[in-house]
């Protein structure tokens, strides 16, 4: 708009320059003075802007007069993990680019609550969490159709795929739905865990062994799915109760990412670790809309540039940090089981993502086209 503005005052200041230099006096003179002077003012600000955008772009953001602020940050997994990493990679890149200004208090290994716990309180007010790493399918109960695609099991062939997906403008599209859909929080970018596996109480060797286990889950329906499909009883246990729930035969085995397995020490109480795979561990970092209104531009600007250094970080990372855990359970006796033949979990889950992409069904096929 400045820029027709400003095209037609030039135009205008030309046009009275014309008559002037022909010898003819324009009774406009008056107008014609003050829409140069106008002209020039709009030149003025639409370069001061040109100037504001190119800071932002190079991070050189005003933090002399930006307010501080802390955001409260809710991890349910230990900081050593690497979603921890993912948490530690953003605190630092905010709090480096707005000088200290902005504050991420990172609370971790789930003193704030499960996943579901911490969407609750987000999504309730008050202002007690800012910010949280969740897992794709916790939207589901949240209204997040498309998130819960991403769950789906044995979706995403390789890291490779994921990333395809995650770096596309497809992504943006999935980490918008839960602002659209008007559920109070907003997506600031995706990055993984690793591939999420069955572990278990007992030694399995294979698929078959998973038959009338009682498996945890979250209350999801993907995850309930793929349990049945597996032909074992799908039990909800919140998080944090899990390794009691192994402890004492309240449930026979869960599924997790390797790094999150070790963290939580869960082979202490189920050592048996069979790699099937099942889906790759794709997570969103959100914020509340509360929260995020609350921020200046050049905050709300800091908070998008560190979150694509934590998902860049977290895309060159999460590989090696992942092999380098599964070497160590392996050296303290972890009973490790390779899956040489996916296709009968493939086979055995077919049902839960028909069920689980009804209306979708052209989305998906784009996911499975990234491959």
């Amino acid at each position: 708009m400045k820029k027709r503005w400003l095209s037609a005052a030039l135009c205008a200041a030309m046009v009275a320059g014309s008559l002037a230099g022909c010898g003819l006096k324009s009774p406009e003179t008056t107008t014609a003075a003050a829409t140069t002077a106008a002209a020039t003012e709009a030149a003025k600000e639409e370069a001061a802007e040109g100037e504001a955008t190119e800071a932002a772009a190079s991070g050189a953001y005003d933090t002399a007069n930006m307010p501080e602020i802390t955001l409260v940050y809710a991890e349910v997994n230990p900081l050593d993990t690497i979603v921890g990493k993912i948490a530690t990679d953003f605190k630092s890149k905010v709090e480096e680019l707005s000088d200290g200004k902005i504050t991420i208090d990172v609370q971790a290994s789930g003193v704030l609550g499960s996943e579901n716990d911490v969407l609750d309180t987000m999504l309730g007010g008050g202002g007690t969490i800012d910010i949280s790493r969740i897992s794709a399918f916790a939207l589901t109960s949240y209204g997040g159709q498309k998130s819960m695609l991403l769950s789906l099991p044995y979706t995403f062939v390789s890291r490779d795929h994921f990333w395809n997906f995650a770096t596309s403008d497809l992504a943006d599209e999935f980490l918008n739905e839960s602002q659209e859909n008007g559920s109070g929080v907003r997506g600031l970018f995706y990055g993984e865990e690793g591939f999420r596996h069955f572990f278990t109480v007992n030694e399995v060797k294979g698929i078959e062994d998973l038959a009338g286990m009682k498996l945890r889950v979250s209350n999801d329906p993907v995850m309930n799915g793929l349990v049945n499909g597996l032909g074992a009883n799908p039990t909800v246990v919140a998080f944090n109760e899990l390794y009691s729930a192994l402890q004492t035969g309240v449930v026979d085995g869960a599924e997790q990412p390797i790094a999150n397995y070790k963290s939580n020490a869960f082979p202490e109480v189920a050592p048996n670790l069979i790699l099937d795979g099942h889906t790759l561990g794709a997570v969103q970092i959100v914020i509340t809309d509360e929260s995020w209104g609350k921020l200046t531009e050049d905050q709300q600007a800091i908070l998008v540039e560190a979150g694509k250094y934590a998902q860049e970080n977290n895309r060159k990372n999460s590989e090696s940090m992942e092999n380098e855990v599964l070497e160590q359970l392996k050296a303290e006796g972890c009973n490790v089981v390779e899956v040489t033949d996916i296709t009968p979990w493939q086979e055995a889950t077919k049902q839960v993502i028909t069920d689980n992409t009804k209306g979708y069904e052209d989305l998906y096929q784009q996911l499975l086209d990234m491959q």
